[in-house]
Formats: structure tokens, C-alpha cells, sequence
């Protein structure tokens, strides 16, 4: 059965063109005449890109700084409160893709979490492979798995969310949100160490690359790593843990980043830096 793709408000992003291929009459977000950015985060940071954004998500990350001050996700309008989405048939996606990929090679597929949409999900990304021969990451939180996805991806970028993540009473107050489905069961779908095994076993019988990249904030977030999830997972490579720090915006970025890094260098992990934030703010479409 063909399903159609729910995509953010940004959907395809930066572009220069519409679904149709005629020239939009305003620039890109990034403020340049050319479609495309790079990625901001990871093992790939610094190669142009182009992005593909889903919408909705199974959990409802809200973070606690350093400081004490509460931080949450930095797309809530594709995770949070999805009220602005597109909905296009996988093929229709594809041909926005061609439109504006001009010499990147290299395709994103972010959220929201992209999994909850497994059906159409891996018809665009088969499609994606098979006519534009793109290289695909998928952005993911790793509590979903599947196959018949997975066998089209190139780069797993995976970011298991720690306990910090977990929407209290206090935090959902903050920012005049209610309990719902979604808050009330963070805590207990964040953490799955078997999909992230089952993703660690892909790569390692295959080409396929992954990164487990752990928003951090607190310097006992390091603790929470090894004991929570490290310790549960046979076969992943050290290089494969990246450690980022916790912000939304350049000031939050500033205060974490310094913590982030010595925790990096401490465990022998490697440092992602948010290269789109330092560059351009919580600007969205960047």
C-alpha cells in the first residue's frame, strides 16, 4: 500500500526550488542563493547536505542545564506540536530532492523521529538510493527499528536520550505543557539497548556506519553513559561514541560546550560539535 510521508513545515530544506521546480521567490534560510547546508553535528559535520524533515516524534525530550535552567528539544514544532506539516507521497519528495540537490551527494533524514513512518520511510529512501545513488543518514532517538528501512541507510545517527531528558512536572510546568501520551511514557521508551544492539550488529556485518551521539549537559551524564548503556551494548567501537553538547541556542551552547569537551577528552569519546547553532542561532530550515 502506498502511504504518504508527513513532513515538518520545513519539509525538504535548504531549497531554492518548490516540489514543482519553479524558483522560489525567497532565499534559502541560510540566507544563500544556492540550495543546500551542511550538517551541523557528527561524524559527517561540515559536509554539504541536504535535509529532509518528518514530523512528529515518540518522545518528549525537556533537559535540565548545568545551571538549572530547562532546555527542551530544539525541534518542538516537528516533535512537540506538529500543526504545521505537508503531505506528500514518497515519489513527490524524491522529485523536490532532484529539483535542488544539484552536486550534494550527501541526503538527511531527520524529525521528529523518522521511524515512526517506517512504511513510506523506506520506500523514499529505496528510491532515494536507486535513482539519485545519495548517501543517506538517518537521524533517529533509538528506541525504533527496522529492517526493511535500514537496508537503505548509509549512517546511522543515533542519539539515545539520558534521564535528563525526561519531561518532570516541573519542566512540563515551565513551558505550560500538559501530561499526554508522550510525556507520560518518556522515561520508560527512551532507553532500548536492543535496538541499539541491533543497529551495532548491522554495521558491524556490513559497510554501514553508525554514531551514538549523547546530548549531555550535566557532567554526571558520563556516569549515566557507561552504566545505562555502555555497559549493555557488545561490539560498538569507541569511535562510534560522540558526546554534544546540551542548547538550543549559541549561550546555552556556550555554557555546556566547555563540560562537554572535557568529558570527551576524560573518556576518550569524540566531541560533536552544532555547527548550525553556532552559525545561525535555533534558526529552523538551516
Amino acid at each position: 500500500m502506498n502511504e504518504k510521508l508527513v513532513l515538518s513545515n520545513e519539509g525538504v530544506f535548504p531549497v531554492v526550488k518548490d516540489l514543482h521546480g519553479n524558483e522560489l521567490s525567497e532565499l534559502p534560510k541560510t540566507g544563500l542563493p544556492i540550495a543546500g547546508t551542511i550538517q551541523g553535528e557528527g561524524k559527517l559535520a561540515g559536509v554539504p547536505s541536504l535535509f529532509i524533515r518528518l514530523s512528529s516524534c515518540n518522545l518528549r525530550c525537556i533537559w535540565t542545564m548545568d545551571n538549572g535552567e530547562f532546555c527542551r528539544c530544539d525541534t518542538t514544532y516537528a516533535s512537540f506540536h506538529p500543526d504545521k506539516t505537508t503531505e506528500l507521497m514518497p515519489a513527490e519528495v524524491v522529485t523536490w530532492v532532484k529539483h535542488n540537490i544539484g552536486t550534494i551527494r550527501h541526503v538527511v533524514i531527520t524529525g521528529g523521529e523518522p521511524l515512526l513512518q517506517k512504511r513510506p520511510l523506506a520506500q523514499l529512501c529505496q528510491q532515494l538510493k536507486t535513482e539519485l545513488n545519495l548517501h543517506l543518514t538517518l537521524e533517529t532517538n533509538g528506541t525504533l527499528y527496522d529492517e526493511e528501512v535500514a537496508k537503505w541507510v548509509d549512517l546511522f545517527s543515533i542519539s539515545p536520550k539520558l534521564s535528563n531528558s525526561t519531561p518532570t512536572p516541573e519542566k512540563l510546568a515551565f513551558y505550560k505543557l500538559t501530561e499526554s501520551g508522550p510525556t507520560k511514557f518518556h522515561n520508560e521508551k527512551r532507553r532500548n539497548t536492543n535496538v541499539l544492539q541491533a543497529y551495532i550488529n548491522l554495521c558491524n556485518e556490513t559497510n554501514k556506519d553508525l554514531q551514538l551521539k549523547y546530548v549531555v549537559g550535566k557532567k554526571s551524564d558520563a556516569i549515566e553513559i557507561e552504566s545505562d548503556f555502555l555497559t549493555h551494548l557488545k561490539n560498538y567501537k569507541k569511535d562510534d561514541i560522540l558526546v554534544m553538547p546540551l542548547g538550543a541556542s549559541r549561550q546555552e551552547l556556550a555554557l555546556s560546550a566547555p563540560l562537554v569537551m572535557e568529558l570527551a577528552i576524560t573518556n576518550g569519546w569524540r566531541y560533536s560539535p552544532r555547527v548550525h547553532i553556532e552559525m545561525f542561532g535555533s534558526k529552523k530550515g538551516v
